[in-house]
């Protein structure tokens, strides 16, 4: 296949990227607007593979867009560039809504304008896959079941809103032009490469640089962790199994509340990189409690029932063993966090 990946230099399409390349014998032409989070150095192992290509592209710009499309001539579109961080949102919601809702309807009319003159064979073959989040459905109480593809959506953020949009956008395409798309909404991802405002990386990497580790209000909300490579399966999964127009939840099985995130860095910390700053005895004296983040969600977790019953697929790393593979990771590429943390 010719897959056009959008956001391909970010952390999820990144490893998305590699694994096309290294897995598959895909093509892969990664359009990225290059923001502050994106990493081109997350992809120079297959940089100069030749059925890897990169162009700097604005989902925003149609114009572009429809020259990839005439270009490239994909078969498949996997969407994941996107505004992610929900305190960036926050404070200034605007990336949000511009990249996240207009990107996604400007793709989505390129995408189907070329889809329609597409004859009735290639039509039939395309997918166009839209990598959302979780934090769609808003939060749960700690005794509610989690959530199922077709619960309810009730985002409580500049970003799960604009995610959500983006979501009802590709849907309607679905439904209105027949454009063959599928949704997928994912837990929240860790791994290697990850842009270290998110919480984990910051943690490692705060730690290391004997920082505070800052948690807000009391540590208590729970999230469900998944490693990336195991997502980014998923994902392949769905491109080449899954059913159009259907959704699937990715999730990794791995609740835990942030307190416990990041006291399970500090102990594995204490073990891999005994040689502490200067200031820090122990790597958990260095954890801060901070002002809640506005309208904070207490917890997400997700069923994944259906994509392990139909696709077959289960995560296949613990969070234990996932979790001491990126704080390896880390260690090991100091100049790539050195390079990113103060961005």
């Amino acid at each position: 296949m010719k897959i056009l990946v959008t956001g391909g230099a970010g952390f999820i399409g990144s490893a998305l990227v590699r694994y096309l390349i290294n897995q598959t014998n895909d093509q892969v032409f990664n359009i990225d607007k290059l923001t502050y989070a994106s990493c081109l150095d997350s992809l120079n192992t297959v940089q100069n593979n030749p059925r890897y290509k990169f162009q700097q592209v604005d989902i925003c710009n149609s114009h572009l867009l429809n020259n990839v499309f005439s270009q490239y001539q994909p078969d498949a579109v996997i969407h994941l560039a996107a505004e992610t961080h929900v305190d960036r949102s926050i404070s200034n919601s605007l990336p949000f809504i511009q990249t996240n809702i207009v990107g996604t309807y400007t793709l989505l009319e390129n995408t189907y304008n070329y889809w329609k003159i597409l004859d009735e064979q290639k039509q039939k073959n395309f997918r166009f896959i839209h990598i959302s989040t979780d934090e769609v459905y808003g939060d749960l109480q700690k005794d509610q079941q989690p959530f199922n593809e077709n619960s309810i959506y009730a985002p409580n953020s500049p970003y799960s809103a604009s995610k959500a949009s983006s979501d009802h956008l590709v849907r309607a395409w679905y439904r209105t032009f027949g454009l063959p798309t599928i949704i997928t909404h994912c837990s929240n991802n860790y791994g290697p490469y990850q842009f270290p405002e998110k919480l984990i990386p910051l943690m490692i990497l705060n730690a290391l640089s004997g920082k505070p580790l800052p948690i807000y209000g009391n540590g208590m909300q729970i999230r469900d962790w998944l490693f990336v490579e195991d997502h980014v399966q998923a994902l392949h999964l769905v491109l080449t199994q899954g059913k159009i127009g259907e959704i699937y939840n990715i999730g990794g099985h791995n609740e835990r509340t942030n307190l416990e995130i990041v006291k399970t860095i500090c102990e594995h910390l204490e073990e891999l990189a005994p040689n502490k700053p200067n200031n820090v005895n122990r790597y958990v004296d260095l954890i801060t409690f901070v002002e809640d983040r506005l309208g904070h969600d207490q917890r997400y977790a997700i069923n994944t029932y259906k994509i392990n019953s139909e696709l077959g697929w289960y995560p296949q790393e613990t969070f234990d063993t996932g979790l001491r593979q990126t704080i390896l990771w880390y260690l090991e590429h100091p100049n790539f966090w050195k390079n990113t943390h103060n961005k």
